[in-house]
């Protein structure tokens, strides 16, 4: 057992340097290139024909109307970030055959990066490097919402599919959350042109929290919500993190577990991305 403490605390201590080092590298925000403008602001969305369709197919942009104003409780700052470190760094080690497998497996169907990162949008709006298992073929274009593709099924490989259908590409933002840019409950963290969806939860409050593996939208609908709903849903885990205690707590383990029952039975996955099954169903009737 001492040995076993030991190497588990080797471990450990490994992990935490690598996180430390590699933070910097994580978010946009020593970039001003990069950094998000509307980090730290308030925001609506403003339709604009003249502007470039967003992630969310609707021309227009973000206009700040105030600064964020909420302050991180003491759960949501401290015990939260507490569990977060535990829980992924023994994802981390407890799931290494798995991506091991997964890297041999993508490797071997479609050769390219194991691993596929995307700028998304953090707590206060700050753009991180968001990192899953590379679904799809080296082939797709970069930065484009699945539902936004044409056929997207052209472009899955098959263990992507299996991978997305189980949520195992999302393994990899385990490590997301052991340094820092994501919990492993919130709100699934949005492209960083996905301008609707930001929006909308900005006026829910729900862009005042760290972005999660999984959360309250996840287990009530997934890719088929759309995006007043899956705002909505988002809204109220902030609602509920923010009050804070043992409440919030409860409603953390609350998601979790749904999670896990959602993975298992494959709920909600639909391949062409948010509010794809209500599309289907407008063909049908």
């Amino acid at each position: 057992m001492i040995t076993v403490g030991i190497a588990a605390g080797v471990v450990f201590g490994t992990l935490v340097v690598m996180a430390v080092v590699k933070k910097k590298d994580s978010i946009y925000g020593n970039d001003t290139t990069q950094k998000n403008p509307m980090e730290n602001k308030k925001v609506v969305f403003v339709q604009d024909d003249k502007d470039k369709e967003n992630a969310d197919g609707i021309r227009g942009h973000l206009k700040a109307v105030g600064d964020v104003k909420y302050m991180p409780g003491v759960y949501d700052k401290y015990i939260k970030r507490v569990i977060d470190i535990i829980i992924s760094f023994i994802g981390l080690v407890l799931l290494l055959p798995i991506y091991l497998g997964m890297a041999i497996a993508i490797k071997i169907e479609d050769p390219g990066p194991v691993f596929f990162t995307q700028k998304r949008i953090g707590r206060n709006k700050q753009y991180f490097k968001l990192h899953k298992f590379r679904s799809m073929k080296s082939s797709t274009p970069h930065d484009v919402p699945t539902h936004m593709l044409d056929n997207p099924d052209q472009y899955i490989t098959k263990i992507g599919s299996f991978a997305r259908r189980h949520s195992i590409d999302e393994l990899p933002q385990i490590w997301d959350i052991f340094i820092g840019n994501m919990s492993i409950i919130g709100p699934r963290p949005a492209l960083w042109n996905q301008d609707v969806l930001t929006a909308e939860r900005d006026r829910r409050g729900a862009n005042d929290i760290k972005p999660g593996l999984t959360g309250w939208a996840q287990i009530n609908g997934r890719d088929e919500l759309e995006i007043p709903v899956k705002a909505k849903l988002d809204g109220e885990y902030s609602e509920k993190l923010k009050i804070g205690g043992f409440k919030a707590f409860l409603f953390d383990c609350r998601c979790f577990l749904g999670s896990i029952f959602s993975v298992v039975h494959g709920d909600g996955v639909v391949e062409g991305g948010t509010g794809e099954m209500k599309k289907h169903e407008g063909k049908m009737e």
